[in-house]
C-alpha cells in the first residue's frame, strides 16, 4: 500500500510567509526559513513553496529566497510562481527546487507542460490547478493566485495536462482555501477517479479528520496544508499519528 505524504505549504509574497482565504485576503504570517525548518524537524514529507503574486504581477521568483529555504532542510520541495520559460524551471532546481508547480503558463501555453517534462522528466513537473465551483456544478480553473478565469473546465484540464506530461497535479480548492470547513472531497475524487499520476490535495484543512477525509474520501495520494499548522492548531507529527492509528499508511 502506499504512502500518503503529508505537506505543508508555505504561500509566499515579497520576503513573508502569508495566508490566503480563498486565495486573497493575504495576512502575514511568518519567515519562510523558519517555517520551512520547523516542518522539517516535525516529520514533512515535502514542502510546497509558491509566489502566489509572482504571474499576476509578471515577475520571476526571489532566487535567492528560495534557496536560503531549501538550503536549510533536506526534503524534497516543489517550487510555483512565476514559471513561464525553461530557464525559469532550472533556475528554481539550481536554488534547491525538486520540482516545479506550473498554473498560469500552462494555461496560456498547454504545450510548455510537455516542453518542461521533455526537457526535465515528468517527475519534475506539477499542474496546479486552483479551481472554483461554478453554479451549474462544475469547477473552472482559475490562474493569477485564483483571481482570472481560464474558462477551462478544471477535470477536463487535469485529464489534458496528464496527457501532456506532468507528473503530478497539485489541486486546490479556492472555495474551501483558508475556511478549515474540510477539503472539496468532490473535487478531489473527480481527478483521482481517473489519474494514473498522484493527486495532491489542498485547500480545507481543519484537523486531523479532515485531512483523514480528503485521503478516504477524496482518493487523495497526497495532501497540502498551511493554516493548522502555520497557527499550530496541530502540527506535522500529530496528523501523522491521527492517520495512522486510522490505518492510513504514512512515513515515519
Amino acid at each position: 500500500m502506499k504512502n500518503i505524504r503529508i505537506i505543508p505549504r508555505l504561500d509566499i509574497k515579497g520576503q513573508n510567509v502569508v495566508k490566503p482565504v480563498h486565495t486573497e485576503a493575504l495576512r502575514v504570517v511568518g519567515n519562510p526559513k523558519e517555517f520551512a525548518r520547523r516542518y522539517y524537524e516535525e516529520g514533512a514529507d515535502e514542502l510546497i513553496y509558491l509566489d502566489i503574486v509572482a504571474s499576476l504581477y509578471q515577475r520571476n521568483l526571489d532566487f535567492n529566497l528560495l534557496k536560503s529555504v531549501t538550503d536549510a532542510i533536506f526534503i524534497p520541495v516543489t517550487v510555483g510562481g512565476g514559471i513561464r520559460t525553461i530557464h525559469d524551471i532550472n533556475n528554481a532546481l539550481r536554488s534547491g527546487a525538486d520540482k516545479v508547480a506550473i498554473n498560469t503558463h500552462a494555461v496560456r501555453c498547454p504545450e510548455f507542460l510537455s516542453e518542461a517534462a521533455k526537457e526535465f522528466g515528468s517527475q519534475c513537473i506539477a499542474l496546479y490547478i486552483e479551481a472554483k465551483k461554478q453554479p451549474n456544478g462544475t469547477y473552472e480553473a482559475f490562474t493569477d493566485g485564483g483571481r482570472e478565469r481560464s474558462g477551462f473546465n478544471a477535470i477536463e484540464w487535469a485529464r489534458r495536462g496528464i496527457e501532456l506530461g506532468a507528473g503530478e497535479i497539485l489541486i486546490t480548492s479556492v472555495d474551501k482555501d483558508g475556511t478549515r470547513r474540510g477539503y472539496d472531497l468532490d473535487l478531489i475524487k473527480q481527478i483521482a477517479s481517473f489519474s494514473p499520476i498522484p493527486v495532491i490535495a489542498h485547500g480545507g484543512a481543519g484537523d486531523p479528520e479532515s485531512v483523514f477525509k480528503a485521503i478516504a474520501d477524496g482518493k487523495a495520494d497526497a495532501v497540502s496544508a498551511s493554516s493548522i499548522f502555520h497557527y499550530r492548531d496541530f502540527d506535522v507529527a500529530s496528523v501523522k499519528n491521527y492517520l495512522r492509528e486510522k490505518n492510513i499508511n504514512v512515513r515515519v
